[in-house]
């Protein structure tokens, strides 16, 4: 499975260890971020993220900012994405069994390694539930 991974300057320590960790499990992981602690602005690592999650199915994407707001809200302008903020363990399962999200945000100003690296597995390893939620995810969409 291919992992998409972007980062803005907030993030590049987190994506680092991130990458490492998910290596070592096997996962593919493809670096859209940067890769050092200069400025620069995060939509222009957060779209070619979404861009290769909504191309290539059952991929999954991870993306980092300070806060992870501005890195889901920009992800979340494509219509195939459903990119979730998340800041615990209960919060990235129910992203997935619910929301079907395809996108993990992390804030990387407001957690620790520790806990982003435990979000990102429960994240991975949760299915979507679909039934009642399944009609949820179809009214997302923009007409």
């Amino acid at each position: 499975m291919n992992i998409y991974i972007g980062n803005d300057h907030a993030g590049v320590d987190f994506k680092n260890l991130i990458k490492e960790f998910l290596v070592r499990k096997g996962y593919t992981v493809i670096n859209r971020g940067t890769n050092n602690n200069e400025s620069v602005d995060y939509p222009d690592f957060i779209h070619p993220v979404a861009e290769d999650v909504c191309n290539n199915k059952n991929s999954f994407g991870i993306i980092i900012c300070g806060s992870g707001n501005g890195a889901a809200i920009t992800a979340n302008k494509h219509q195939k994405i459903r990119a979730a903020l998340c800041w615990n363990n209960k919060i990235a399962e129910l992203s997935r069994k619910h929301n079907n999200a395809n996108i993990i945000s992390i804030p990387a100003r407001f957690i620790k390694i520790k806990q982003a690296l435990q979000m990102i597995e429960v994240f991975l390893k949760t299915a979507f539930e679909g039934g009642r939620h399944e009609k949820r995810i179809k009214k997302m969409k923009c007409k």
